[in-house]
């Protein structure tokens, strides 16, 4: 059985934390949330039990994790020759939904690494993740609490519904503040390059480190969780409609419900008279897609929809990651 503890998510219950920390220190796997998603853990620097990640999500081997720490100090046991633009990074974004990749360091277990002799590694800004660390006193490897390939979950009833049995213990501390997992850049490299788009934009690293890369090449994207696998799929077909007028959605929509149940999503209301018709309406701005992607995504599946329809936002600012993860969700690859 997986326990779940309800925590309160700005005032945590110490006892309830304190049993997560002693389940990590013992080789365990608890999920907690973060802003971003919710992330399953275990001790960064236990081999064994970050097999365990792969195992209980059935995560390919070769898809590196993210290194979750509490303060600066813990980031001294995880990577080497931390630069100065990594510090100036630091200083202005966490704790917060950015990711760096760095040169790992030598008592990080490998498995986390994907056998890459890089890191990744942020600090969450979430209280619950960020007292469990505390607490732990090591630091958590987690990627997303999900089934490999699944949407991601920002619910703890997403991660019981995928992770259910086979983890030791959720904490439960209420819908995730972004819906979207962090943003990742390479700084091992020059000019740093962003692996994957996140909350963080572009623009924003710009500003603060100078002249920084958007372009990675398959092998570069391997020192990134998230993206040379398929990822945030549902069991349903994913289409995404872009540009489309209301009429042109509609004669979507009809051209699949002629061969199964659909479902849409999207921030323009459509109205089709059909039993096996479902809309879930979400607002028309990056923030309201990144909120609510990956719960519209499991609902329509548990409607046992064939196909879902989903209509594109306008990618500029967080609006590229929104997208980064619909176009994953739609390939077949």
């Amino acid at each position: 059985m997986t326990q779940v503890i309800r925590l309160d998510p700005k005032r945590p219950r110490l006892d309830a934390i304190e049993e997560a920390a002693s389940i990590i220190r013992d080789g365990g796997l608890v999920a907690f949330p973060t802003e971003t998603v919710y992330g399953l853990g275990a001790d960064a620097m236990n081999d064994r039990a970050v097999q365990r990640i792969f195992d209980a999500k059935g995560r390919p081997a070769d898809n590196p994790l993210i290194v979750h720490i509490s303060d600066r100090q813990m980031l001294e046991h995880v990577a080497i020759d931390i630069n100065e633009k990594a510090e100036d990074l630091i200083e202005r974004f966490w704790p917060g939904p950015l990711t760096l990749v760095l040169k790992r360091g030598p008592r990080v277990a490998l498995s986390v690494s994907a056998g890459l002799p890089t890191v990744a590694a942020r600090m969450p800004a979430n209280t619950i993740a960020l007292e469990l660390l505390r607490a732990a006193r090591t630091p958590i490897a987690a990627p997303s609490a999900n089934a490999s390939g699944r949407p991601s979950p920002t619910l703890a009833a997403h991660v019981v519904e995928d992770l259910g049995g086979r983890i030791d213990m959720i904490l439960d501390g209420g819908p995730t503040e972004i819906g979207i997992e962090s943003t990742v850049l390479d700084l091992t490299v020059e000019p740093p390059l962003i692996l994957r788009p996140g909350w963080i934009t572009l623009e924003e690293l710009t500003r603060e480190i100078g002249d920084v890369g958007s372009e990675a090449s398959s092998d570069e994207l391997r020192r990134s969780p998230g993206t040379h696998h398929r990822h945030y799929s549902p069991k349903a077909k994913v289409v995404l409609v872009e540009g489309g007028s209301r009429e042109v959605i509609e004669e979507v929509c009809r051209k699949y419900l002629r061969e199964a149940a659909i479902g849409f999503i999207g921030h323009t209301s459509i109205s089709i008279d059909d039993k096996d018709f479902h809309s879930i309406v979400l607002g028309s701005t990056a923030c309201d897609y990144a909120k609510k992607i990956y719960a519209a995504l499991r609902e329509l599946d548990r409607n046992n929809v064939r196909v879902i329809i989903v209509q594109t936002i306008d990618e500029l600012g967080e609006g590229s990651a929104v997208m980064d993860r619909l176009r994953r969700a739609a390939s077949r690859d």
